[in-house]
């Protein structure tokens, strides 16, 4: 398989039955509003294997989880992955609504994903590690 071709392939994800249903409800309520990154979302909850809540990996980013990754051009963060209402980049909460959100859900440990970035430009990034999701950001409701 061509370099160019093996890129392009994104990685297994892995949801839970309410993180999926709860973002298609999401994706589905701004997709007239903004269909782009309505269209990305949805993109990512196609592909992905849904379980039931309780068989999830502890290792598996899901909706409020506390994850560290790295990325190509050297970075390396720790965020939080909640829905859009509870974003607030200076305390380091990312909105599922960003590319690099809808491009973090369902990943595990150890994964890495291109992602392009609101400029346009593309990045890889991989999960270094992921923690429980904290039930108050796990249980927030889609805003």
């Amino acid at each position: 398989m061509a370099p160019a071709t093996q890129k392009k392939r994104k990685p297994a994800i892995t949801l839970t039955r309410s993180d999926h249903e709860r973002l298609s409800g999401l994706a589905d309520s701004i997709s007239t509003r903004n269909p782009a990154v309505a269209d990305q979302l949805a993109s990512e909850l196609d592909r992905a294997r849904v379980v039931d809540d309780r068989r999830i990996s502890a290792d598996v980013v899901r909706m409020g989880s506390r994850l560290r990754f790295t990325t190509d051009a050297g970075e390396d963060r720790t965020v939080t992955l909640v829905f859009p209402g509870d974003a607030n980049i200076a305390e380091g909460k990312i909105s599922v609504l960003t590319p690099i959100g809808a491009a973090l859900i369902g990943l595990s440990a150890g994964q890495s994903i291109d992602w392009t970035s609101l400029d346009g430009r593309t990045h890889r990034l991989t999960v270094e590690s992921v923690e429980l999701p904290v039930p108050a950001e796990a249980e927030a409701r889609p805003a």
